[in-house]
């Protein structure tokens, strides 16, 4: 099968606008595969595992551009090529022909009631960007990675010395009076606000306020490394008083990835001093229960669940029967192979991720991970070993791409390579919807299922495929349209990422029966 590469020396576009060229060239006679990509390191792994990788691209430096097409035929691949090269070569157009500013003082000359700036640039030219954003007195919702922790921490005591809040780097979500930024959700107004140093946790919680009809006044994202000793939380403990003083908030979330201990103590001992009750829930800390207004709870849906029924105690999240439950790990137990022992988890949310893995612990011995270290620490990031729980939205994963919750490429390609793997017993992954978000990834999700079942099933394997959708009903993809399509490709769908991992476990229990 004909493939065609070209390269284009120091030419930068930004993930998304390659995302676009990507999809735009698959659609075209006779493609089978297609990308368009910067030539980062691991971006060249990507193109390795797609059998896409010359001597040639080995060779690129990180800001050439890689285009790189697979056809049936000759001219397949060449008209593919045109395409990509058409597409990339055009202007963004303005439908309005509207003055857009052309720098952060310009959009404030143009608008001098602007009071917040989202930046999402390359990460070598977050500081700068931020810093004249701050000293111009407006707040920053920074969605750039690839920050350096020195500079994190610099910009964020300059906003704190100038009474602005910095949300970020590597943000991913936040609402504001009601506003969603970065990925975010369509979520009902209510009384409980969210300081998230998780995208992802900050995304489960407010959609399950949703569905337990709660809603929220705010979440202030803080970016996923505050609660690193470097940083100290100070995004976070700044989130904390401002949803203090809020007339609107009656009930405090806390969600973070991981902690540092001397940080979550810190925090612990900031919420102590509110006056208003305060849900804790440091992802991978064991500790739960009440001390003061403080309640401490284990999952994200525990989290949600607390701090709704505070406002309103009678109400609910759907689950799956136990019925449907035995049923799903029956039907997969009867079709197993011997050599089918291990779990994949293939996660494009992180603080999803690192829930699962936690939570896995308790029923699965020796996990390996790219957010473990130590003798569980995944190296190889492409390979999976035994039991593995990947977070594929990692800064690893996303340099010089998009994210996974916006281009599902590199986890397509991950599930079709765990599908040739004749020791997968399962797999289980997340589903995030909502603004920023794929307009429509569960189609994608299954058709690429769909493919990886031809592969196990060559081999008279089955593959069992569990999925959480986190996403309100009132997401634009549409809940209920997303978990349809997933269904009709015999996917089980969960409301919850706590109650998909408990289904794997108990699945996963029955295989050392």
């Amino acid at each position: 099968m004909p493939s065609r590469i070209v390269i284009r020396p120091r030419e930068y576009h930004d993930s998304v606008r390659l995302m676009r060229a990507s999809e735009t060239i698959r659609h075209e006679a006779g493609v089978t595969e297609a990308m368009t990509m910067m030539a980062t390191a691991n971006n060249k792994k990507i193109l390795a595992t797609s059998g896409l990788l010359s001597e040639d691209v080995q060779a690129a430096k990180p800001d050439d551009l890689i285009i790189a097409v697979r056809a049936n035929t000759e001219d397949a691949a060449d008209r593919a090529i045109a395409a990509a090269q058409d597409f990339l070569s055009r202007k963004t157009q303005n439908g309005q022909q509207a003055l857009l500013p052309r720098s952060i003082e310009a959009a404030c000359t143009l608008r001098p009631d602007i009071s917040l700036a989202c930046i999402s640039v390359p990460g070598t030219y977050a500081f700068r960007e931020v810093k004249r954003a701050l000293e111009l007195g407006l707040n920053v919702f920074l969605f750039s990675d690839n920050v350096s922790r020195d500079d994190e921490r610099q910009l964020k005591e300059l906003a704190g010395q100038r009474n602005r809040l910095l949300m970020g780097p590597d943000c991913g979500t936040a609402l504001i009076n009601g506003v969603g930024l970065g990925f975010a959700n369509a979520v009902k107004p209510g009384r409980v606000g969210i300081v998230g140093a998780s995208g992802t946790g900050t995304q489960e919680i407010s959609s399950l306020l949703d569905w337990l009809g709660t809603g929220v006044s705010h979440a202030i994202g803080t970016g996923g490394r505050d609660l690193q000793q470097e940083i100290g939380g100070l995004t976070m403990l700044q989130g904390l008083s401002l949803l203090n003083a809020d007339v609107d908030t009656d009930v405090i979330v806390v969600t973070s990835k991981p902690p540092h201990p001397e940080i979550a103590d810190r925090v612990s001992a900031f919420c102590e001093r509110l006056n208003k009750p305060v849900i804790i829930n440091f992802v991978g800390q064991s500790h739960t229960g009440e001390k003061g207004n403080i309640a401490f709870t284990r999952t994200l849906a525990e989290t949600a669940v607390t701090a709704a029924r505070i406002l309103n105690p009678n109400c609910h999240l759907p689950q799956l029967s136990a019925p449907e439950q035995d049923s799903f790990i029956a039907r997969a137990k009867a079709a197993r192979q011997p050599s089918q022992r291990y779990l994949r988890g293939l996660y494009a949310g992180g603080t999803l991720c690192y829930e699962a893995l936690f939570l896995l612990r308790d029923h699965v011995r020796g996990i390996y991970s790219n957010l473990e270290h130590g003798p569980f620490e995944l190296t190889d990031l492409f390979a999976s070993r035994e039991n593995t729980v990947i977070d594929l939205g990692d800064d690893a994963y996303t340099e010089g791409r998009a994210h996974p919750m916006i281009d599902p490429t590199v986890r397509n390609q991950r599930i079709l390579t765990e599908a040739r793997d004749p020791e997968v017993a399962l797999l289980l992954m997340d589903l995030v919807i909502g603004y920023g978000a794929h307009e429509n990834p569960a189609a994608q999700l299954a058709e690429t299922i769909v493919k990886a079942r031809e592969i196990t099933r060559a081999d008279g394997r089955e593959l069992p495929v569990i999925v959480t959708i986190c996403g309100t009903r009132n997401d634009i993809q549409n809940y209920a349209k997303q978990a349809e399509q997933l269904r009709a490709a015999n996917i089980l769908v969960t409301g919850n990422n706590a109650e998909a991992v408990m289904i794997a476990s108990r699945y996963l229990e029955t295989l050392h029966d």
